[in-house]
């Protein structure tokens, strides 16, 4: 099936906006996107007319986790049938509001996945990490429970996986590995929403981290590298890790080490900012302490890497399920804004959510991300032009059409 959009506006997703654009989508691909000037004859094709066409955009960074509260624990004491039944309504409304693809930082991706690709449930793209992997004690791990009993717990569940020294690093690694992970994830430095560890402390040592990097570069997945302080974030790109995210603490140096070797940031702005914006509610008096220090530089960290030239790839750092709490599926759009309140133009946070998206998973990258000839037919069309004002795609009455793979889905 031939498609033709006619758009007053086409958003490559990287370069400039062309005026008067035709995208064409041959079945799963893109076979010409340009001016409509030099637009091919396509006599039998489905005409779409829109004010604006973009790439699909990416969430970089969330958890396929069907949360009702943000709490860890709540990944063994709900259901797992209770929290996929969710997280399938949540992938839905994350593909209604134009994210054709997700990178599942933890969570149910790997199963849910899998659904979304035999065509049981719809959804985006998943690209799953499973499991979420950190040293005993660390940002994986759930503090005030006996160890025994995490592990156990670990074991049957599979989302949260601690690990210690450079064989366990390395099993651990190819458990993922084993399940179909798409892209490993670690703890290179404490975080914020557990007990007590420190943001800023480095959690894997040099040999571990080299170890984790080594045996999934084996197998072509890059390591996405969950990281507040400078010391994690630069023994992690020193031991080569494809993405940094959050990147609270970084500074000058960080991020000349980050343009040197290619490693992304994906900041996950929404969280941090729409955590705060609640209140303390069930947190800690640990935790809102750190996130309170979180919000107070991160906004700064971010502006300071875009700044110095560091890829920035959009992620929200999403788990909620339902859309009126923070942080929840299908208010993904709202990263955007929060980029262009850090620096970025328009046009950078759309980059951000889509051309640069895709190289999150490293040696797996699929061919997406932009509207060019030969890329995979996932677009948007949007009723009014977004490299003018992003808040426009936080309504979903502005997104009037969604194709994955070529095929209109939303």
């Amino acid at each position: 099936m031939t498609t033709r959009i006619e758009a007053t506006r086409l958003i490559p997703g990287r370069g400039p906006v062309i005026d008067d654009g035709v995208v064409i989508l041959e079945g799963a691909t893109i076979s010409y996107a340009g001016a409509a000037a030099e637009a091919p004859a396509t006599p039998d094709a489905e005409v779409v007319v829109t004010e604006a066409v973009m790439p699909g955009m990416w969430d970089c960074h969330a958890h396929i986790m069907g949360f009702t509260r943000m709490s860890l624990e709540d990944t063994f004491r709900v259901p797992v049938a209770l929290r996929a039944a969710r997280a399938t309504a949540d992938i839905h409304r994350a593909l209604r509001a134009g994210f054709t693809s997700i990178r599942d930082a933890c969570g149910m991706g790997v199963a849910i996945g899998r659904a979304v690709a035999e065509g049981s449930i719809p959804g985006p793209h998943i690209y799953s990490a499973n499991a979420l992997l950190s040293p005993t004690g660390g940002h994986a791990d759930l503090h005030d429970l006996p160890l025994e009993w995490f592990h156990d717990l670990s074991a049957r569940e599979g989302t949260l996986r601690v690990c210690d020294g450079v064989a366990d690093c390395m099993t651990a690694v190819r458990e993922q590995l084993r399940v179909g992970a798409d892209v490993i994830k670690i703890c290179a430095s404490g975080g914020v929403l557990t007990e007590r560890d420190h943001p800023i402390h480095q959690q894997f040592t040099g040999d571990e981290l080299r170890a984790i990097v080594e045996v999934a570069g084996m197998a072509e997945r890059t390591v996405m590298a969950h990281c507040h302080g400078k010391p994690g974030m630069m023994a992690a790109i020193e031991a080569g890790v494809g993405t940094i995210e959050h990147g609270t603490y970084l500074d000058e140096e960080t991020c000349d080490a980050m343009v040197e070797t290619g490693t992304i940031l994906v900041p996950t702005r929404m969280i941090v900012t729409e955590l705060t914006a609640a209140g303390q509610g069930a947190l800690t008096p640990a935790m809102w302490k750190k996130l309170l220090e979180t919000n107070e530089r991160h906004e700064d960290a971010v502006a300071l890497a875009h700044e110095r030239g560091v890829t920035i790839a959009l992620g929200t750092d999403v788990a909620m399920s339902r859309p009126e709490l923070p942080a929840a599926w299908g208010n993904q759009a709202r990263e955007l804004g929060l980029l262009v309140a850090a620096g970025l133009s328009p046009l950078e946070a759309i980059e951000a959510a889509t051309a640069n998206a895709p190289a999150s998973l490293g040696p797996r990258a699929p061919h997406t991300g932009q509207l060019a000839e030969g890329y995979d037919a996932d677009v948007v069309t949007v009723a009014a032009d977004p490299s003018q004002d992003v808040a426009i795609l936080t309504d979903l009455a502005n997104i009037t059409g969604v194709w994955k793979s070529g095929e209109l889905v939303a």
